[in-house]
């Protein structure tokens, strides 16, 4: 008896260990089963049709590719996009359509750009586009230019200081072969004090790099003028002015963080002494197109002010007469207490070309005092024959004689009213 049970019992366990076997081997083979029909539902082409299109899409882009590498980088559509719907437009461009607004993301490392064995371009970029304009402010000089001068500025609100970078100069035309350049620096209408650069041995193109610091309150910073006069040393020591540049600061913004940097032409200084009542230098323009006539007043110089302080304040007022009839005036905003100002102020006149014949221009510069009656200091009229003689009848008929075109001269004032 005691056997028969044993044998029983040991039957009854082989059963239950059979049945668990069987069932951990028919369960591996329905995960085995169903993770091939899920792979294979995952690998089987979708659209031959769009394939074939996107190889032919290739094959064409790369033809393409190769002639306008030079001109233009081709932008590619990585293959992660490509089970994506794409519609084809003009000009090779290509929009995708909005049925499918998910994207599953590719895993596995990202390959390199020659890997990508099934991207293809569907539009270019043109390099041109994105350039820099180039700087031609050193190799375009006018005729007759006698050099340009470089330097940057800056104003420091908190210290009161305007700083002022002299960078170079470039084609100067010195009298001798050599030249040995340095630069004076004034704040006008200072014109007792002067900061100096280095002397700049045997060189044409000077590189200065050179920092300047004038103290000068925020009030009357926009009444001041940068002055710089570049000279040449000869070997017996003596000194030659080469030109100026003249740069007012009052249509200027300057600030602690808005450094600007800027290029001036260089300008020949009158050597003329000045008249018996100074002289004004401005710029006369007529445009036929537009029957516009514009005057630059730019500025004066030898002024005989009644009295020289910074309660005394000179100006410009530009009249337009026609018949000696008065028709317009305009005037320069004042400058403080300088016989030499600086103004760089543009006004135009609506003029018909058939009345430059009767037409005059009458520049009177103006003194005035606070709590006095506005002084004469001088006059100068322009216009053709019927009203001037001499100079300012040659400038009068520069200007007509080149229309557009901004003529600039020098002329005396006189005193009569």
């Amino acid at each position: 008896m005691p056997e028969r049970a044993a044998a029983v019992a040991g039957g009854i366990i082989g059963g239950i260990l059979l049945f668990v076997l069987i069932g951990i081997s028919a369960c591996l083979l329905w995960k085995k089963f169903c993770h091939l029909l899920s792979y294979e539902k995952l690998t089987s082409p979708v659209k031959t049709t769009n394939a074939n299109a996107i190889f032919q899409d290739q094959s064409t882009s790369e033809i393409q590719l190769k002639s306008t590498r030079s001109r233009s980088v081709p932008f590619i559509v990585p293959p992660t996009l490509h089970g994506r719907d794409w519609i084809n437009l003009t000009n090779e461009e290509q929009v995708q359509e909005d049925s499918d607004p998910y994207m599953i993301p590719q895993s596995g490392p990202r390959s390199s750009f020659h890997s990508l064995a099934g991207a293809y371009v569907v539009g270019t970029i043109n390099p041109e586009l994105y350039k820099f304009p180039e700087d031609k402010s050193e190799t375009d000089f006018p005729e007759g230019n006698i050099g340009r001068l470089w330097f940057s500025i800056e104003y420091e609100q908190e210290s009161e200081r305007l700083l002022v970078s002299l960078i170079k100069v470039r084609k100067l035309q010195p009298p001798a072969d050599s030249c040995s350049p340095f630069v004076k620096i004034y704040l006008l209408p200072d014109e007792r004090s002067y900061l100096q650069s280095k002397t700049k041995r045997k060189t044409l193109n000077p590189q200065f790099d050179e920092n300047f610091v004038f103290q000068v309150s925020s009030k009357m910073l926009l009444q001041r003028t940068l002055k710089f006069l570049v000279y040449h040393v000869d070997k017996q020591k003596k000194h030659h002015l080469l030109g100026q540049v003249i740069f007012p600061l009052k249509n200027e913004t300057l600030t602690d963080d808005n450094k600007l940097v800027i290029w001036r032409d260089l300008e020949k200084e009158n050597l003329e002494p000045p008249s018996d009542y100074g002289d004004i230098q401005f710029s006369l323009s007529y445009n036929d197109y537009l029957g516009r006539l514009t005057v630059v007043v730019l500025r004066a110089r030898g002024l005989k002010l009644q009295e020289e302080s910074h309660a005394v304040s000179v100006y410009v007022k530009v009249s337009l007469m026609n018949h000696n009839k008065f028709i317009k005036s305009k005037k320069t905003a004042a400058v403080l207490g300088s016989p030499n100002p600086v103004y760089n102020e543009t006004f135009s006149f609506k003029t018909d070309q058939t009345e430059l014949d009767t037409a005059s221009l009458s520049l009177s510069v103006l003194q005035s005092i606070k709590g006095e009656k506005t002084h004469l200091l001088g006059r100068v009229v322009v216009g053709p024959f019927m009203y001037t003689r001499g100079k300012e009848l040659e400038h009068w008929n520069e200007m007509i004689n080149k229309p557009k075109e901004l003529v600039k001269r020098w002329h005396a004032l006189c005193h009569s009213t």
